[in-house]
């Protein structure tokens, strides 16, 4: 019987060092959402490289900013509790940001216990080169890191070198899921986080994140599937800024998020939106158990 590999490998970072982005590049499909704004991810998502004999289970999680809500503790929380069964833990980095103050916090946190973490400094393209050598002296001054990559996830530049790093690593292992599985998220789930991200791509400036989308219905056929969402906001000003002039925001952002739900699933899609006032989502206990986040987080 041939021998095969599987394990782990979670990807922590401040937010918007383009986590989901290296992800869905790894993993070769969309499995994360990504936006401009910050703190896109709420919740770890799983993307999965099955390569040769190897499973590589790639953990996406919230990016580590300072918490102010409950619903920001849970995410912080979710992500550092991914590192304690990791094989690989991998610290993204912003090449731009360099070692912030958000960079900075993350280290101390490792420092504290000890954990063996790989550095991957993202973004390589958007620095002049010579810089890079003194960062990559300061950044692994403040930790002693295992391995250090430099790579650009968004136009896939040193991706093969990590991932081949990853690959060797990987322990002996049967596979935990089969060989065509790309993630781990549900399609209700999925499409639901599709049109939040169509949400905050055409929405950047305008909308807060007090914004929630949930799949209420999710009816699939051989020949197209039929999805009802809601979006839910905080406030009426905010449900008005969705609908835009003449309900022509909401169509937009159905039509975009439609347009890559046809694709991913490979049929046709009826993509129905509702937007729903809720000021109080941000703290009920549904929203976190959708979302696998831990309700009753610690304040």
């Amino acid at each position: 019987m041939t021998e095969t590999h599987c394990g782990f490998v979670t990807i922590l970072g401040p937010s918007n060092a383009g986590k989901s982005t290296l992800i869905n590049a790894l993993v070769g499909t969309k499995v994360s959402i990504v936006s401009p704004k910050v703190q896109t991810t709420r919740f770890k998502v799983r993307g999965i490289l099955n390569q040769d004999q190897t499973q590589i289970i790639f953990i996406d999680t919230p990016g580590i900013f300072k918490p102010v809500r409950k619903l920001d503790r849970a995410m912080i929380q979710n992500a550092w509790e991914e590192t304690e069964t990791a094989d690989i833990c991998l610290l993204l980095i912003d090449a731009k940001k360099g070692l912030d103050a958000a960079a900075t916090s993350m280290l101390e946190t490792f420092k504290k216990e000890k954990r063996p973490v790989v550095l991957g400094l993202n973004k390589i393209d958007l620095i002049p080169k010579e810089e890079l050598l003194p960062l990559i002296e300061r950044l692994n001054t403040a930790y002693p890191f295992e391995q250090t990559f430099l790579i650009s996830a968004l136009k896939n530049q040193g991706l093969e070198d990590l991932k081949r790093y990853f690959i060797d690593r990987m322990p002996v292992s049967p596979w935990f899921f089969p060989d065509n599985q790309l993630t781990d998220i549900s399609d209700r789930l999925f499409s639901a986080e599709m049109t939040r991200e169509k949400v905050f791509l055409y929405l950047q400036q305008e909308l807060p994140y007090s914004i929630y989308v949930t799949t209420q219905s999710f009816v699939e056929t051989e020949e197209s599937i039929t999805i009802k969402q809601d979006i839910i906001v905080e406030r009426p000003s905010q449900k008005t800024i969705i609908l835009g002039k003449n309900g022509q925001m909401i169509k937009k952002i159905g039509m975009a998020a439609r347009r890559d739900l046809s694709a991913l699933f490979q049929k046709k899609v009826n993509l129905f939106l509702f937007v729903q006032v809720n000021k109080n989502w941000a703290l009920e206990k549904q929203a976190y158990t959708q979302m696998g986040l831990n309700f009753d987080v610690k304040n």
